[in-house]
């Protein structure tokens, strides 16, 4: 199992953040890993989806779990990678909100082998998807 954690404190309030992060068919403009989106059924505040991704686009059956405010969880069912992705937001003041993405995941097949790059370039891809969350709450003020 590989474990990546990272967070970003936000310069804006958490009902500006969450309207980025909750709005979940905008996902590929921030996280670039994500190419394409599907939703196949909705149900109250769980979404499940197939998710093709920039790894050789492959597909990822995803259930996402919304929390208003407070967190996305997405569990990855199968694809290259399984396991669980999950954003928790932090309202740190009036003006500012903390974000924290935490990846449990394991790789499958051929990728088991490519654990370590796999690891740098979605620690990477995170790092990006929250600077480019930053520049849009900043373009919005």
């Amino acid at each position: 199992m590989t474990s990546i954690m990272l967070s970003k404190e936000l310069t804006a309030p958490l009902d500006r953040v969450w309207d980025i992060v909750g709005d979940l068919d905008r996902e590929p403009g921030f996280w670039h890993g994500a190419k394409s989106i599907r939703n196949i059924s909705k149900k109250g505040n769980t979404i499940e989806r197939d998710v093709v991704i920039a790894f050789r686009n492959s597909v990822c059956r995803e259930i996402v779990q919304l929390d208003p405010k407070k967190r996305i969880k997405t569990e990855i069912l199968s694809g290259p990678i399984k396991g669980i992705k999950t954003v928790t937001l932090i309202s740190i003041d009036s003006s500012a909100t903390s974000i924290k993405v935490n990846w449990d995941i394991e790789l499958s097949g051929f990728y088991k082998f490519l654990s370590g790059m796999v690891k740098k370039h979605i620690h990477k891809g995170t790092e990006d998807a929250l600077e480019r969350i930053s520049k849009k709450l900043a373009q919005n003020q």
